[in-house]
């Protein structure tokens, strides 16, 4: 017993060293969606009656109100979290509108589609008859390019799929924004870690 109390107490005393280096997880978090907000945010600004008209456009589109003033709020939150991430400042703040985004796009664009980002044919938790389908379309779709197409050079750095548009990415980029609401920037390669240690609370490193 005193001997698996022993090996317990060095495996915890190994992990709370791994605090030296907590600073990773947030930033981490933060490199890879600023990109992902970056670029959702400027397409949407630099076409923005074309996303308005889509966001307004019941029988194609989302059908929502108001569309040109939720277009332009949904571009400048991605744009402004986006650097916000990027540079860990009002980090925890800006997971806020960041996440409601994530949820209206989950819900008005790909909650129908369910689960799955990409289709496959194969069953599953996650499955539904639109993503089984798909397999046989895109059987079809490979068919036809295999035919009448250079089919080597349309997959040579890829296979092709069927995207299903599902909420798969809204919620896992919510998930990431969630746990950055909680944990913040982090330390170290933070703006706001360092107003914090700065301004709001000098002391010395």
């Amino acid at each position: 017993m005193k001997a698996i109390t022993s090996a317990i107490t060095n495996v915890r005393d190994t992990l709370a060293q791994t605090a030296l280096l907590d600073f990773l997880a947030p930033l981490l978090l933060r490199l890879y969606l600023a990109p992902i907000f970056w670029m959702a945010g400027t397409q949407k600004l630099n076409n923005i009656e074309a996303t308005a008209e889509w966001f307004g456009n019941a029988d194609w589109g989302l059908g929502l109100p108001a569309p040109t003033l939720l277009a332009w709020l949904a571009g400048l939150t991605e744009v402004f979290g986006a650097v916000a991430l990027l540079l860990g400042i009002a980090v925890r703040l800006m997971t806020l509108p960041l996440m409601m985004t994530m949820v209206v796009a989950a819900l008005s664009a790909h909650w129908e589609n369910g689960w799955l980002a990409i289709a496959e044919g194969s069953q599953s938790l996650f499955s539904n008859p639109r993503t089984i389908e798909a397999v046989d379309r895109l059987s079809v779709a490979k068919t036809i390019l295999q035919e009448h197409g250079k089919y080597e050079w349309l997959t040579e750095h890829g296979r092709l799929v069927v995207l299903n548009n599902g909420i798969e990415f809204a919620a896992t980029y919510f998930a990431m924004l969630l746990t950055l609401f909680f944990i913040g920037g982090g330390r170290w390669v933070s703006l706001d870690y360092r107003f914090a240690r700065w301004v709001v609370a000098p002391q010395p490193e």
